[in-house]
């Protein structure tokens, strides 16, 4: 069982992976990412350790995402870290069920896994030891205008499941470490299919002062106008004055690969 203190370690792991992250991506550090978070891990516990492994599944392809936005190669130990991470609790097989039908969390890890192996493939195609399924896709937006009550999933006259742009946009946030230039699948078109949906949540989310779930909705709208897809809104703008009101390690990681993909720094 999770337990609230087991909850906070990982998270205040993940929050020092994502700085290592974006030290990485901004030049600031030339080093291993999942590598040296583990190493200084294990030297303190075994425990320890395994939290450090945790902090990388958290943060699924965002752990290579200098490599991917920069296309250097990660230095020597990287894939035998995320490997590592990777095998201390395989990714489900065969993968969990979409929500409504199934539940959140198992679909949502499913899929943050299955980002993490396919970069990984990619950015060091030899070394990759674990297999991740491609899980079922998310239900579509169905352009609904916003309603006080959370909507419930209802079946589209073509037998897709269908939802209300709300939990819709907040779900597709929680897949932010997809929107990654080389990665596509069913997420991938959901988000290409919703772009009014994601403007909306992330307006939503800001307003709401929930600057995490706007930064990562925000960046699929990055990934959006990087696939020169028409938007309902001023994306740079938007990313701009999250990364002035954000603060947090996470916040800063997001706004930081949105800038990437908006071009608004150097690849």
């Amino acid at each position: 069982m999770i337990t609230e203190r087991s909850r906070t370690a990982y998270t205040l792991s993940a929050d020092r992976l994502a700085r290592r992250v974006f030290d990485v991506l901004r030049d600031v550090e030339d080093t291993g990412i999942a590598a040296n978070h583990v190493e200084d891990a294990a030297a303190k516990s075994a425990e320890q350790t395994a939290v450090a492994l945790g902090a990388v599944r958290l943060l699924g392809a965002d752990v290579l995402a200098p490599y991917v936005l920069t296309g250097r190669t990660p230095p020597v130990g990287e894939t035998a870290a995320i490997n590592m991470a990777l095998n201390a609790l395989p990714p489900a097989q065969p993968p969990p069920a979409a929500p409504p039908e199934g539940r959140e969390e198992p679909w949502v890890r499913a899929w943050v896994d299955w980002s993490l192996v396919t970069v990984l493939a990619r950015v060091d195609p030899g070394d990759v030891l674990v297999v991740a399924p491609v899980p079922a896709g998310p239900p579509l937006y169905d352009g609904a205008a916003p309603r006080r009550r959370p909507p419930t999933a209802e079946g589209g006259s073509d037998g897709h499941t269908r939802e209300g742009w709300v939990p819709w946009s907040v779900r597709l946030g929680q897949l932010s470490s997809l929107a990654l230039p080389g990665l596509d699948g069913p997420v991938h078109q959901a988000a290409r299919s919703g772009a009014m949906g994601l403007a909306r949540g992330a307006t939503r989310a800001v307003l709401r002062r929930d600057f995490l779930t706007a930064a990562r909705i925000t960046r699929w709208l990055a990934w959006l106008q990087a696939e020169h897809a028409r938007l309902p809104l001023d994306v740079v703008r938007l990313t701009e004055h999250i990364a002035l009101l954000g603060g947090s390690e996470r916040i800063t990681l997001e706004t930081a690969i949105s800038r990437r993909l908006l071009g608004l720094e150097p690849a």
